[in-house]
């Protein structure tokens, strides 16, 4: 009788350090940890740099033609020392006098500092077209404020998440590591009535893309010929906006339809995985952050943008404000109220849209910690 054959033994000892690194996630997926910190470098960078500008007399744009005053920018600075110890509070155990300071601090700082980032989709247009940079230090300005008031907005949400004893990263209660890898949800679809509510704010865009193309093809409308218009477009336009505008074509316009492709990728599964005609992407998870940083950014300064210039409209059809005198092209000045009251409703319809498909998508896209998730099954497990 044959004996049987001796297997190989495979059992191993395990590598400790393999399986650290097995289980620690990337460090852009452990912000929770390192946005406090990155906070606090941040705020004394844009500090120094304000109190730099303002010593220096340095001209930093900030409506218009209108430039930051050495008082805004000192304030600014302070602002800013302000928000790198608020970043370093939030990670260290605290009063509930201290607690109810720093969530006030957040709510104070963000729109404080966040202000400025309303004008990002102009620079975006601006550099995209090919127009040329009117100032480079306002660009710096932007540059420098974008991130900070992003890594606000991490330090807030991982903050209100501890208070509330939830995982300050993925934002569900579990116990165990809060460093390990992260569980992604399935592609998915907006839910019907998110769909409606965004497609509805950007039906906004209807009477302003309206009349854009009345003037494109040469029409008037009102109190503007589209000669005029095409006129005053090529004039001003340099680069590849000259380009496009020798064709009738408006940088504004191509913008919108880019606000509408993303609204639109944000409310369908192929905003979460690639589609096929991205032929080297296609079936792979699209990063979370690559459409919802823009989204929000984007977002807030349309939305805050189109409210301010829609509240402007309805005082002026009410008689409390007086109607602008005619300008440029403009040859009445109820055609420039008009204009405004359809700038209010295009940037406002898609600001907002942009942020109710934001909320939807970042609700949907939201990992879980396996970890956390395993430890959570792991007693009903042994109980049964």
């Amino acid at each position: 009788m044959a004996l049987p054959a001796r297997t190989a033994r495979t059992d191993t000892v395990p590598d400790p350090r393999a399986s650290a690194r097995a289980r620690t996630a990337p460090w852009w997926r452990r912000w929770p940890a390192w946005a406090p910190r990155a906070t606090a470098a941040w705020g004394v960078a844009y500090a120094t740099a304000q109190t730099l500008w303002a010593a220096t007399g340095t001209v930093v744009p900030l409506a218009g033609d209108r430039h930051t005053p050495a008082a805004l920018q000192l304030l600014l600075a302070a602002l800013a020392l302000l928000a790198a110890a608020v970043g370093l509070a939030t990670t260290r155990p605290l009063t509930r006098r201290a607690r109810r300071a720093v969530g006030g601090a957040l709510v104070v700082l963000i729109p404080a500092l966040g202000w400025g980032v309303i004008g990002l989709p102009l620079y975006i247009v601006v550099l995209l077209s090919g127009s040329g940079l009117e100032s480079a230090t306002g660009l710096a300005n932007l540059l420098l404020l974008t991130p900070g008031t992003a890594l606000l907005g991490m330090v807030a949400v991982a903050y209100r998440r501890r208070r509330r004893g939830l995982c300050p990263r993925c934002g569900h209660p579990h116990p165990g590591d809060r460093e390990g890898p992260l569980s992604h949800p399935d592609a998915s679809t907006a839910h019907r009535r998110t769909r409606r509510a965004a497609y509805v704010l950007l039906c906004g865009l209807l009477p302003w893309s309206v009349v854009k193309t009345v003037w494109l093809f040469g029409g008037d409308a009102i109190g503007v010929s589209g000669e005029a218009w095409q006129r005053e477009m090529e004039a001003d336009a340099t680069g590849g906006a000259r380009a496009l505008a020798s064709v009738g074509v408006d940088v504004t316009v191509l913008a919108a339809l880019l606000g509408v492709f993303l609204t639109l990728g944000l409310t369908h599964r192929w905003g979460q995985v690639f589609p096929r005609w991205t032929l080297p992407l296609a079936g792979r998870r699209v990063p979370r952050l690559l459409p919802l940083i823009p989204a929000v950014l984007t977002g807030f300064a349309l939305a805050l943008y189109g409210t301010l210039l829609t509240c402007g409209a309805l005082l002026m059809a009410a008689g409390v404000l007086s109607k602008p005198e005619p300008e440029g092209v403009f040859t009445t000045g109820s055609g420039l109220a008009w204009m405004v009251a359809f700038g209010g409703l295009a940037f406002g319809g898609l600001g907002w849209g942009l942020l109710v498909a934001a909320r939807s998508y970042a609700g949907r896209t939201r990992p879980r910690c396996v970890l956390g998730a395993a430890a959570v099954k792991q007693p009903s497990t042994q109980a049964s």
